[in-house]
């Protein structure tokens, strides 16, 4: 409903209360006049004439009633502005007894109750109840049914105005300064989560990043060949690497790289593991691959010069990998020995293996000397068999230039190893292993014999073990052994470790000289040289015995 026609009916409904204000006091004011006329008449009352009857206060009523009611009726309408139909509540029909005041309200209701009923034709007509709306209480004959006039009213105002727009109820109720503080509380709540997620997004992908740049899997020991093409940049770089598998993130590896400002990554073929981080992988990068595929390593065996064969075989024994064969001490061992095998490798490596010794020459192992110290790639496929194979092979490349040098001095390559595999022991530097080389050449050739300490270590067993300056002097020269140097004259049946190629070759080209002793401090390295037993006597008393408890000759 509109407001102007809500400030109608208000004008109306207060002209209707002072109408009945002015009725309650004319009705007081006949009362106090009828009670004077009654007062006055009371002497008179049996002579007085009959007089016709005043108008009662319910025709007064009746007939104000009855002008104001033509009044309404008459008075002109003006439009409203429709409500939705289901937005009215059932208590629409109490809104304008609502919009009375409650003093108002007590005060008309007390007017209507206070007029005596006299007759059914005097009571207050139907129509003021529902004009009212905001009586309480009429004459009981009289009860009208406000629920079903207000339902009446409601539906009726709804047909009128159902052709009319609609206009939603909420949309008059909230207030624009409201709406205002709810859109601005809106976008401060949504910048706020912005921030939290920019924040989150920021921390996470930092933590992302930094995971990206560790092993894909740091217990796995699998190896991927992977093939870097020719002209690749990086991103493509990190893109191959993704796919398989060596790293995490492609886009990461990038920035990473870009980042640390590394270049220099090379194309070729690698082998990679997923254990690798990034920056494992880089510098592999960097080192360059092979131009064909390799097959894997899985470990790399160094032996340093100077090793027995029981030294190298313990060396074995200590890698760890998933071999084609369990790589044991034990197996080398039995492997070096097994005749079946020897002799394969000999029809292999004729030139190295042609002046082997006999099985009954008294060596302890055939192989002894023959097999080269150096690094050495364990793959998968690495057998013990395999790996002798390689020692053997490394041996036969590094003499291969010197065949026809050994041959010229008139010694075979089992004689040169012999001799080299006690130069390399006594002594350190390259011009000590010549001179040695040398006196043990003079003293073949004069038919003494070699008086080496590390042949009698080699015959007890201790050659490779820390040996003090005690335990060189107190060696037992008087043992029974093909590899007693003091007893027996010449060399030995075999060589007594595996020398390295600068002690072959220092044997090979040995510095000539009119020394025939020599005795070497094991502590220090330091050879001293003589030519005379009288002066290599003093040598020892001076430089070896006098640093003894005890006074022991030696060489």
């Amino acid at each position: 409903m509109s407001e102007n026609s809500n400030e109608e009916k208000l004008s109306f409904k207060e002209q209707i209360l002072r109408d009945l204000e002015r009725l309650k006091k004319e009705a007081n004011e006949v009362e106090q006049t009828d009670d004077l006329f009654s007062t006055l008449a009371k002497p008179s009352e049996a002579t007085s004439e009959k007089k016709e009857p005043s108008i009662s206060e319910e025709e007064l009523i009746a007939k104000s009633v009855a002008a104001v009611d033509q009044l309404i009726d008459n008075a002109p309408t003006v439009p409203e502005r429709p409500v939705l139909v289901e937005e009215v509540p059932e208590e629409a029909a109490e809104e304008v007894q609502e919009e009375i005041p409650e003093a108002v309200r007590e005060e008309v209701v007390e007017s209507s109750q206070s007029i005596p009923e006299k007759e059914e034709n005097n009571s207050i007509p139907t129509r003021v109840s529902v004009s009212y709306r905001a009586f309480d209480t009429v004459p009981e004959k009289e009860t009208v049914n406000l629920a079903s006039h207000n339902e009446e009213l409601t539906s009726q105002e709804a047909t009128e105005e159902a052709d009319l727009p609609r206009r939603s109820r909420r949309e008059t109720v909230k207030p624009a300064k409201k709406k205002k503080k709810s859109r601005l509380k809106g976008f401060l709540v949504t910048v706020l989560v912005l921030l939290i997620l920019i924040g989150a997004g920021g921390f996470f992908g930092l933590r992302y990043a930094e995971s990206a740049l560790q092993p894909v899997d740091p217990s796995s020991k699998q190896y991927m060949s992977v093939q870097i093409p020719d002209g690749a940049n990086t991103q493509e770089i990190g893109s191959v690497l993704e796919k398989s598998g060596v790293i995490k993130n492609g886009l990461v590896f990038t920035l990473y790289a870009k980042y640390k400002n590394y270049t220099g990554l090379k194309s070729g073929y690698y082998n990679l593991q997923k254990s690798m981080s990034v920056e494992d992988v880089i510098k592999e990068l960097q080192k360059g691959g092979t131009p064909e595929p390799q097959e894997v390593a899985l470990a790399d065996l160094t032996i340093p010069e100077g090793y027995t064969l029981e030294q190298i075989a313990q060396t074995v024994g200590q890698l760890q990998g998933d071999f084609k064969e369990p790589l044991t001490a034990e197996a080398f061992l039995a492997k070096a020995q097994d005749e079946t095998f020897i002799a394969q490798e000999v029809a292999k490596y004729p030139n190295l293996l042609e002046s082997l010794p006999a099985k009954d020459s008294g060596v302890r192992y055939r192989l002894e000397g023959y097999l080269f110290p150096a690094t050495y790639t364990i793959k998968e496929s690495t057998t013990v068999e395999s790996l002798i194979d390689s020692m053997l092979a490394a041996m036969d490349k590094n003499l291969s230039s010197h065949y026809a040098a050994i041959k010229e001095k008139n010694l075979t390559v089992n004689e040169l190893l012999t001799i080299a595999s006690l130069v390399e022991k006594e002594g350190a530097k390259t011009e000590d292993r010549k001179l040695i080389a040398g006196i043990f050449y003079n003293r073949l050739n004069l038919g003494m014999p070699l008086q080496s300490n590390i042949a009698i270590l080699y015959a007890e067993g201790k050659l490779g073990q820390n040996i003090s300056l005690s335990d060189d002097a107190a060696i037992d020269t008087s043992i029974d052994s093909p590899y007693n140097v003091y007893t027996k004259v010449g060399l030995m049946p075999g060589p007594v470790d595996s020398p390295s190629l600068d002690a072959i070759e220092s044997s090979i080209n040995q510095t000539k000289s009119e020394y025939l002793y020599f005795v070497a401090n094991v502590q220090d390295g330091k050879v001293y040289y003589a030519t005379t037993l009288e002066e290599h006597d003093r040598n020892v008393q001076e430089h070896i015995n006098s640093k003894l408890p005890q006074s022991n000759s030696t060489n």
